[in-house]
């Protein structure tokens, strides 16, 4: 190591002072030694060309170990593209359509004809409907919550409310309905206790929920016009849940109740309440005898909220269960219990309405 690694050279031009240039800048040595050191000559600090090529080459080296390949036989990656975002989708149904409007032309046919043609049959097909949705519902509540609601007094117990109905009235309804509730009690005694309360509460709920409110439907048909009664019951149901689809599925943005049902819309409520309404206003016109065009408009304001409201309280049931459909018996549609949904509270609402309109018939 030299004394010009230690401070600045000595010699011509040195500008430090007297006592400074007698001492050399560097450790402590003889004078002999310092005489026969050769005083640099003092030069602007220019970079040193080498040291900054090997400065360049060691940054360039560093850069490489933190961005390049970790190992030798290692491809280096190529830079990541950010991907295009996918292109908007078109907006779809959620069901198979050709499905569902096939079956229910084929409900359609069904109904028309056992309503117009034989009045017994149509309580036939009502009974049939409601021992399906009972059998749908307890299984169901079985599968996703262990609850073991019994189905035989249920399915007894809602076809004789329903035959009663249409035979006694509504004080037949409501005797046949508290039969069922005492026969279910009755019924799960022969079983362990464990899970008693809640099976017999859901089998009491399941008897109001499906064929006691069918049973207004048998009430209406009873009537001297009651084929064009049940048929204007029907349409405005009908009419309601297509016109919040069709709706909805157009124009629907703001969400209704999205904890229950995400895809119903505000502006689907107001499609159901203008085609049930137009409908109404019709049905009360020329299918009602001694109806008015605004009765019908209130009825079909009515049979739009009922519908709205008991199609949320099946999605608030799926949705406690964790399912998506009651069954699968309906192609397009899900089971029995997925159509009844809007029908069973609208029922009670368009008969109360008719009776209070035009008589009980």
């Amino acid at each position: 190591m030299n004394d010009s690694t230690w401070g600045a050279p000595q010699g011509a031009g040195y500008w430090g002072t007297p006592e400074m240039r007698a001492a050399p800048a560097g450790p402590a040595h003889d004078v002999h030694g310092a005489q026969q050191t050769r005083p640099m000559p003092n030069v602007p600090d220019v970079p040193d060309a080498g040291r900054d090529a090997q400065s360049r080459d060691d940054r360039d080296r560093d850069a490489a170990h933190v961005s390049g390949p970790l190992f030798r036989d290692e491809k280096p990656q190529e830079p990541m593209s950010t991907p295009l975002p996918p292109p908007p989708q078109k907006k779809r149904a959620g069901r198979d359509l050709r499905a569902a409007i096939g079956v229910g032309v084929g409900l359609g046919a069904v109904i028309g004809v056992s309503l117009f043609i034989v009045k017994a049959a149509f309580i036939g097909v009502i009974v049939a409907a409601v021992v399906v949705g009972l059998w749908e519902l307890t299984t169901r509540l079985q599968e996703r919550k262990g609850i073991k609601a019994p189905l035989v007094p249920l399915a007894v117990g809602g076809a004789a409310m329903v035959i009663a109905g249409y035979a006694r009235g509504p004080e037949g309804a409501w005797i046949a309905m508290a039969l069922t509730a005492l026969a279910v009690l009755v019924w799960r005694m022969t079983e362990p206790p464990d899970g008693y309360l809640k099976d017999v509460t859901a089998g009491v709920f399941a008897a109001f929920y499906v064929p006691f409110l069918a049973t207004f439907v048998a009430l209406m048909l009873a009537a001297d016009d009651g084929s064009w009664r049940v048929l204007t019951f029907l349409i405005l149901t009908v009419v309601s849940d297509t016109g919040a689809y069709a709706v909805g599925w157009r124009f629907g943005t703001h969400k209704l109740a999205p904890r229950i049902s995400p895809g119903k819309t505000r502006e689907g409520l107001l499609g159901a309440v203008a085609f049930a309404m137009v409908a109404g206003a019709l049905c009360m016109e020329f299918l009602i005898e001694d109806g008015a065009w605004w009765q019908g408009l209130l009825l079909g304001l009515a049979v739009a909220a009922s519908a709205t409201l008991g199609d949320l309280g099946e999605s608030m049931i799926k949705r406690d269960l964790g399912i998506k459909d009651m069954g699968t018996l309906l192609p397009g549609h899900g089971g029995i219990m997925d159509r009844l949904d809007s029908l069973l509270p609208t029922a009670p609402v368009v008969w109360l309405l008719l009776v209070l309109f035009v008589g009980s018939g």
